[in-house]
């Protein structure tokens, strides 16, 4: 019987060459298109990242490059793998992603950082003035950035989005800090947040009536605690209480029932965020003194310097010390405990007005067509555009509106 006729086909078909080869679809890319970066954060103890794999997937969808420095979600439980399946390119180095124009990040630029941006890059990032120096914003002059502080952002309605999401973060996770370091074995008063039948129940004094007010207040009620909360506007106090919609104890901060209230407290909260940089010191050393052992503090407004006079800065890996045996938490990215839900709440906000920004043209345009993300702009290639970081630095600045009307 005559051998078959080796042709070379079918060890090629053996090696899969010739079958059908999976890739990546082609997505259409115009003018407008975004070429956003990610990259891992470096600051200390920061495990949020600024988008989702959804977010970067709807984003691909719309024509716009991401790219994604290796493990840079990994702190927020979010793979590598999720977010190349979604589109995006995943690159292993910095020097990589900090090549995208639009670099997208939650915690300011450290130095380190600095050395792989791009001249002319736009960053978007917190603006948390009291850990930042002239020297900071010199390096943006230098390097020609445009700098959007995303806690500056308004919406259409005059509210601010990203404080209001990691406000109510922070907010429902207090209670849960408060409740672990009250107990026994943290050193704690040996007592139960909240109260039993035939005990009473623990008493709480809440700094502030913003939004981590409101949703600390809320948690508090559900576990019943005794409630004070003290502002210095009336009017924050009554919208606090329409809020939550029923009667609360309240009281303005100057006054001497302050005092009275944190020596008898099981837990103080500091809530209240900075009018002009730096958050108001409220509470005293004396006042500190006279609290009980093992009772609690919690300054949320740390990250713009503090509502304490004894608080002072502390980690997730060492949240805690005491002074006069009264026990101090002074982490200043409590979002960050709950990196996951955080890094989903910062998505909702950063992907409508990325879809935005694309559709209207790009970063420039975006800055020209809407006033309400124009108040997030702090340097504009290079050009220091807010007032108060000019005051607090003594350096010069230009208004954005004179700026972007000169340039037209």
């Amino acid at each position: 019987m005559a051998q078959p006729q080796i042709t070379g086909f079918e060890e090629l078909a053996k090696q899969s060459i010739l079958y059908p080869q999976e890739s990546l679809m082609a997505v259409k890319k115009d003018q407008n298109s975004l070429h956003i970066g990610l990259p891992k954060e470096v600051s200390l103890q920061e495990n949020r990242i600024a988008l989702t794999p959804d977010a970067v997937g709807i984003l691909v969808r719309n024509g716009h490059e991401v790219w994604v420095e290796r493990d840079a979600g990994k702190g927020a439980n979010l793979s590598d793998h999720e977010y190349s399946e979604a589109g995006a390119k995943i690159v292993q180095t910095p020097e990589e992603v900090y090549q995208a124009k639009v670099i997208l990040k939650v915690e300011p630029l450290v130095e380190d950082e600095f050395r792989y941006v791009k001249s002319g890059t736009t960053l978007i990032s917190v603006l948390n003035l009291p850990v930042l120096e002239k020297k900071y914003f010199e390096k943006l002059n230098e390097l020609k950035i445009t700098g959007i502080g995303y806690e500056l952002i308004e919406d259409k309605v005059g509210g601010k989005p990203i404080i209001r999401a990691m406000g109510e973060i922070a907010g429902s996770t207090v209670l849960l800090i408060a409740a672990e370091y009250l107990s026994t074995p943290n050193g704690g008063r040996g007592i139960i947040l909240g109260g039993i039948t035939g005990v009473p129940p623990t008493k709480i004094v809440i700094l502030g009536a913003g939004t981590v007010s409101e949703y600390a207040t809320r948690a508090a009620i559900s576990v019943g605690a005794d409630i004070k909360v003290f502002d210095k506007h009336i009017y924050r106090l009554q919208r606090l209480k329409y809020a939550i919609g029923q009667n609360l104890y309240t009281s303005i901060i100057d006054s001497d029932i302050l005092a009275e209230a944190i020596a008898r407290a099981d837990v103080v909260i500091g809530t209240m965020r900075a009018e002009n940089g730096l958050s108001p010191l409220v509470v005293t050393k004396e006042m500190v003194s006279k609290m009980k052992p093992g009772s609690v503090i919690i300054d949320v407004s740390i990250d713009q310097g503090g509502s304490f006079e004894t608080s002072r800065m502390t980690t997730h890996k060492n949240p805690i010390f005491r002074y006069n045996d009264v026990i101090h938490y002074c982490v200043p990215n409590i979002p960050s405990r709950v990196a996951h839900t955080a890094s989903n709440a910062l998505s909702n906000v950063f992907l409508p007005f990325l879809l935005q920004t694309g559709t209207i043209g790009g970063i420039e345009e975006m800055i020209y067509a809407n006033r309400w993300f124009m108040k997030g702009v702090y340097c504009h290639k290079g050009t220091l555009t807010n007032s108060h970081i000019a005051r607090s630095f003594n350096m010069r600045y230009k208004d954005l509106t004179l700026l972007l009307a000169a340039r037209m």
